[in-house]
């Protein structure tokens, strides 16, 4: 495993998450498939099949776009009043296709969250990172 340039900053690490690149290095893809991160980074060799993303993306994923979307959804509904089935056949789609979008870049974010802070089994990776810098 190659060891980064210098100390990667949690917002760091997320943004490389976020862009599903490898936290570590940022030249390796993140994920196999839609959700499905890769077992290891190829480019770098950071080990990433134990991470624990579980329900904190989808929730936040409702989060971001909940708050995007209902206000828009209100502002439109107080200056236009359209009918139902308009607004079901507009804002239906867009808030499936928001969450779709979101989904892998967030979980991307937080499994670069939980590799920077060495939550679960990232601590080893935390810990070799601070032995080489010359912190540990």
């Amino acid at each position: 495993m190659t060891a980064t340039q210098g100390e990667v900053t949690l917002g760091e690490a997320m943004r490389r998450g976020f862009m599903q690149r490898c936290p570590n290095c940022a030249e390796g893809r993140l994920f196999h498939r839609f959700l499905k991160v890769v077992d290891h980074c190829p480019a770098c060799g950071e080990e990433f099949s134990h991470h624990r993303a579980d329900d904190f993306p989808p929730y936040l994923v409702i989060m971001i776009v909940g708050h995007v979307i209902v206000p828009l959804l209100f502002a439109v509904e107080m200056a236009y009043a359209p009918p139902m089935w308009l607004e079901f056949v507009v804002w239906l789609p867009v808030t499936l296709l928001s969450c779709l979008a979101l989904l892998q870049p967030v979980k991307g974010a937080v499994v670069g969250m939980q590799w920077q802070l060495g939550m679960h089994a990232f601590a080893e990776a935390k810990l070799r990172r601070l032995q080489a810098s010359g912190n540990g």
